[in-house]
């Protein structure tokens, strides 16, 4: 058994769609990034990546790559769920954490977890998402970013 740990954020901007966990969040401001800037699934995707001892998020899917500009995130974690698999991992869980000030996330979380365990074919029971703010401190705080934890647990199948 393997442990990974994951970390992202982005800066929030007005007019872009706001996609975390694979769900769009109603929100008058979205994620900004190369892709469609899932904090949540990046982090997932870097957790997974470092139990895997395969590098980090940045090194398979760079954001220099033109094919992966506005890429749906779902399609990144799918990627990274087969990368694992070659190494002869598997998924036993995922702990995370969202951090934003607003919107409130708690309505999302059950859609999110049906997403993500759809793309990583896992059980929904396995994938715990929490959801947090700063207290209105700092850039998330200042509601100008979000960002996303991700611990995983990964064995050999």
């Amino acid at each position: 058994m393997r442990t990974g740990f994951g970390f992202d954020a982005h800066q929030l901007v007005e007019n872009v769609t706001f996609t975390l966990g694979g769900v769009v969040i109603s929100h008058h401001r979205g994620a900004e990034g190369h892709s469609d800037a899932d904090t949540l699934i990046h982090a997932i995707c870097d957790a997974l990546l470092g139990a895997a001892n395969l590098g980090d998020i940045g090194l398979h899917f760079p954001d220099t790559d033109q094919t992966l500009k506005g890429i749906d995130s779902k399609i990144l974690l799918k990627k990274t769920v087969q990368m694992i698999a070659q190494k002869g991992y598997k998924i036993v869980n995922i702990d995370s954490t969202i951090c934003l000030q607003l919107p409130k996330l708690r309505p999302y979380i059950p859609q999110m977890q049906e997403a993500l365990s759809s793309v990583m074919s896992i059980p929904v029971e396995d994938i715990s998402i929490k959801a947090t703010t700063t207290e209105k401190l700092g850039f998330i705080g200042r509601e100008e970013g979000v960002s996303a934890y991700a611990v995983v647990l990964i064995e050999k199948v």
